[in-house]
C-alpha cells in the first residue's frame, strides 16, 4: 500500500510543475492564467505568449506524463509482489490530477490534456497514436481545440476495448479499459464550459496570432 500512496504522490508533485505558467512568466512576463481564457494550458500559450512557447509548453506537458508512468514502471519492476498496472494507472491519474491542480500554483492548472497524451502513448502507444491523430483530425476541421480533446477522450475507451494488448505492463485490457473510462471522465468533465460554447456557437477557434494583451 505503501508504494502506492508514494507514487501517487511522486506523480502529482510532477504534475504540479505547471510548464505553461513557469514559461509564460519567463518569456512573456506575465502569468498564462491572467490573460484569454485563464487556463494554464497549451491554447492559452499558443493565443497569449505564441507558437515557440505553446510548442514548449505542449512538450514538458507530455513529458511529465511520460516520466510518472516510467518512475511507476521502474517501482513497479523493483519491487516485488505489486501489481505493476495498477501502480502505472494510479502515476498516470495522478500525474494528470497534479496538472489540473497544481500544488505550487495556486491549484489553478490547465485540462490535463497534454499530460493525459503523455501517458497514455507510453502505456500503449498504438491506442495513443489513435486517439491522437483522431483529434488531430477534429481541430484540423473544426479548428476547436476542445473538440478534438474531447473526441478523443470519448475514443479512448472505445479503441481500448478493441486493443486489448499491447500495453506496457503486459495485462489485459479490463484494467487499462476501467483507467480509460476514469480519464475519459476528467477530460471530458474540465472541457464542460467549452462544451456549453460548442452548443451555443460561441466557443473559440483556433488561430495562429499572438494575442497583442
Amino acid at each position: 500500500m505503501a508504494t502506492y500512496i508514494i507514487i501517487a504522490i511522486i506523480a502529482y508533485l510532477i504534475g504540479s510543475i505547471s510548464s505553461s505558467v513557469i514559461i509564460s512568466k519567463k518569456m512573456a512576463g506575465f502569468d498564462v492564467r491572467e490573460k484569454g481564457s485563464g487556463n494554464a494550458g497549451t491554447t492559452n500559450v499558443l493565443r497569449t505568449v505564441g507558437k515557440r512557447a505553446a510548442a514548449l509548453t505542449l512538450l514538458c506537458d507530455i513529458l511529465k506524463g511520460v516520466i510518472a508512468v516510467v518512475i511507476a514502471l521502474i517501482a513497479g519492476k523493483i519491487i516485488k509482489n505489486i501489481d505493476e498496472a495498477l501502480l502505472v494507472q494510479i502515476a498516470g491519474i495522478f500525474v494528470i490530477l497534479g496538472h489540473n491542480f497544481p500544488l505550487f500554483f495556486g491549484f489553478k492548472g490547465g485540462k490535463g490534456i497534454a499530460t493525459s497524451i503523455g501517458v497514455i502513448l507510453l502505456i500503449n502507444w498504438q491506442v495513443g497514436l489513435i486517439c491522437l491523430v483522431f483529434g488531430l483530425v477534429l481541430i484540423a476541421f473544426t479548428r476547436m481545440v476542445s473538440v478534438g480533446s474531447i473526441g478523443a477522450a470519448i475514443l479512448y475507451p472505445v479503441v481500448t476495448i478493441f486493443i486489448g494488448g499491447n500495453f506496457i505492463t503486459g495485462d489485459n485490457g479490463i484494467k487499462y479499459f476501467i483507467f480509460s473510462l476514469i480519464l475519459a471522465f476528467m477530460a471530458i468533465f474540465n472541457h464542460r464550459e467549452n462544451i456549453k460554447r460548442i452548443a451555443t456557437g460561441s466557443e473559440n477557434k483556433l488561430s495562429f496570432k499572438t494575442s497583442k494583451e
